[in-house]
């Protein structure tokens, strides 16, 4: 089912110890991953799916989501800066539904403009070279993404 923030810090005061929550920057190609920690405070990249089909990457999801408890999915939905959604919005949105499907856990989506172009800067002000750049943009995209969720749950 989609849920609201609301609906995370619900599941946050109800989860069971050890879960966590897994952060998903859905590409055309890859789909970048990143964990929470238990306590649901930190974001951690993970790994980096390939994406040749749907089906597939949604098989990688399923163990990924077993293995780790997973309580809840965070997935970046890419708005354009004006506030509307564009081509890549539709393309979540219809992996977000076949995603469903096949896992009975709650999905947030979660405004990730600018995500990757921030974590571009900090790695090209890191001096990491394009090559490692490029595996690993979308996993920390991924974190960058699940992270802005961790912050806005956490009472201030």
């Amino acid at each position: 089912m989609l849920c609201t923030l609301a609906d995370l810090k619900t599941c946050k005061a109800e989860k069971l110890p050890l879960q966590r929550l897994l952060g998903i920057d859905l590409g055309d190609k890859t789909v970048g991953l990143s964990l929470s920690d238990t306590t649901w405070s930190i974001a951690s990249p993970y790994q980096t799916l390939i994406r040749s089909s749907d089906k597939q990457a949604i098989t990688g999801l399923q163990t990924v989501i077993k293995e780790f408890s997973i309580a809840a999915i965070v997935m970046g939905y890419p708005l354009n800066m004006n506030g509307s959604a564009g081509p890549q919005s539709q393309k979540v949105t219809q992996f977000s539904e076949k995603l469903l499907i096949s896992c009975d856990i709650p999905l947030l989506w979660w405004d990730e403009r600018l995500s990757t172009a921030a974590v571009t800067r900090t790695l090209i002000t890191a001096d990491v070279s394009r090559k490692k750049q490029k595996k690993a943009v979308d996993k920390l995209a991924a974190s960058f993404i699940l992270q802005g969720v961790l912050d806005s749950l956490k009472p201030y």
